[in-house]
């Protein structure tokens, strides 16, 4: 007989964190104070772990829960999305490439929805997971150069930003065909 899993189960409160981290970073890095940009960094690395650790601790100890599944892609997006936004509203990320993030984003969530009321999903990728990845390695560097004013993280964090652009439009592009197939099943 399986065993009934609470609601909330521990790595669904490391996903719930994350989504706090990210309201948190938000807060802290609009500040202009030294202090504050140092600690958004720490919180925006510390949200990041997290996204690495909850899913492999849920599938590790068989704690996957329907809230989980749901709630995890929101804390992913909350905590880059809103990093995307303020390093936009800051000048250091370009509008136009926030929003070719976001409309991936609305695209590939209509997609799931769809595929939702079908009661069919896709994986993640390979393309999405290495997005997510090089996102948040983008941010981690861009972040950073606010307050370290370093050339060379500069660099680092714009080569890794068009990295993180061609594999979102890449891998919303993948997630759509996908799903567009999957849908005319």
């Amino acid at each position: 007989m399986k065993k009934k899993l609470p609601i909330i189960t521990g790595p669904t409160w490391l996903t719930i964190s994350r989504i706090v981290l990210a309201t948190i970073f938000t807060i802290l890095i609009m500040a202009p104070e030294t202090w504050s940009r140092i600690t958004a960094l720490i919180v925006f690395i510390i949200a990041a772990i997290t996204d690495r650790i909850d899913g492999n601790w849920a599938r590790k100890t068989k704690t996957v829960t329907p809230l989980g599944t749901l709630l995890d892609p929101i804390a992913d997006k909350m905590l880059v999305n809103l990093a995307f936004l303020t390093l936009v509203y800051l000048g250091v990320v370009p509008l136009w490439i926030f929003a070719i993030i976001l409309v991936r984003d609305f695209a590939v969530d209509g997609m799931r929805i769809m595929l939702a009321q079908k009661q069919d999903t896709i994986a993640a990728s390979f393309y999405g997971k290495a997005k997510t990845a090089t996102q948040m390695f983008a941010l981690i560097f861009l972040i950073a150069n606010m307050t370290l004013q370093q050339e060379s993280i500069a660099i680092i964090g714009n080569i890794l930003l068009y990295i993180a652009l061609i594999l979102t439009i890449f891998s919303g592009a993948d997630y759509i065909i996908k799903g567009y197939k999957k849908h005319l099943r």
